[in-house]
């Protein structure tokens, strides 16, 4: 079901400027006809620290500041959600604007190895000035619990249900954290697969959810972007609907973390640490 099938009235509060219904042409045989159809929004979002400009990337402006806070985290430039001491969005006629107040210390930590970013959607490189800055190591995990496979396959089946953005336009990726029986406890959606995920760590931290005992599911491929962003958090297992990149199980197998790509099914790839998974458990 999508776009002028659903209830839009159904979607939540925070999806409220992240779509738009217009008219389209349908191809219908031979006749064509005109119906309703909802697109989701794809917006500049302008990241500003104490005031400086930072970041422009392209996004959908639902969860602005749960996106704050995780692309805070996870670009390395604060460490905890209390390092975060305010944070507002506003938009105009050009996109959205958030201003994050950060505490002194991450300021200059930031003022010392500041990047300019001009992201498109997806975009993980954008604007570094090195290739030494190009892959960012996490650091080793510490021991995460383990979970059953049927768990992890069955949360990644359930993705779906829980996209009412997606199931409004076809359009959006999520990132999902879910407990180790495989329940979906946190889902973030948006048009960028970072992005989603970069909410997701956002909404973890300012709920202080217990990320650690957690795993979180994708609906996209796993670039070593995701699995450096999913490792920020502590978070032992990152399943992705797709496939993998081999820098992405580079950064895994260095991390700690254990991957997994094509999680279709009860079917699944590891390519890392498969320690932490129980196929023998339900």
């Amino acid at each position: 079901m999508k776009g002028a099938d659903m209830d839009l009235s159904e979607l939540p509060q925070p999806y409220a400027q992240a779509y738009r219904t217009l008219r389209v042409r349908r191809l219908d045989g031979v006749a064509g006809r005109e119906d309703p159809d909802c697109v989701a929004e794809e917006s500049p979002v302008a990241l500003e620290f104490n005031g400086i400009s930072h970041a422009v990337m392209m996004a959908t402006p639902a969860d602005l500041e749960d996106f704050a806070y995780g692309f805070a985290l996870t670009e390395g430039i604060i460490d905890t959600a209390a390092q975060i001491h305010d944070c507002e969005w506003t938009a105009s006629a050009l996109g959205y604007t958030l201003q994050v107040h950060i505490a002194a210390a991450n300021f200059a930590r930031l003022r010392d190895r500041r990047r300019t970013l001009a992201g498109r959607t997806g975009c993980g490189l954008c604007g570094t000035q090195s290739l030494a800055h190009a892959v960012r190591r996490p650091a080793p995990l510490p021991t995460t619990p383990s979970f059953p496979a049927r768990a992890v396959t069955r949360a990644v089946a359930s993705l779906r249900a829980h996209q009412p953005l997606l199931a409004a336009t076809g359009t959006s990726h999520a990132a999902a954290w879910c407990t180790a029986d495989g329940s979906i406890a946190l889902l973030r959606e948006d048009v960028g697969r970072h992005n989603a995920l970069d909410k997701l760590v956002g909404a973890l931290l300012r709920e202080g959810r217990p990320a650690a005992e957690g795993f979180i599911a994708i609906t996209s491929r796993a670039s070593f972007e995701m699995v450096q962003k999913t490792a920020a958090i502590g978070v032992g297992l990152l399943a992705a609907v797709s496939g993998v990149t081999g820098l992405a199980v580079d950064v895994a197998q260095a991390a700690g973390l254990t991957l997994l790509g094509f999680t279709r099914g009860e079917d699944a790839s590891i390519y890392s640490h498969p320690a932490r998974l129980n196929r023998n458990d339900t």
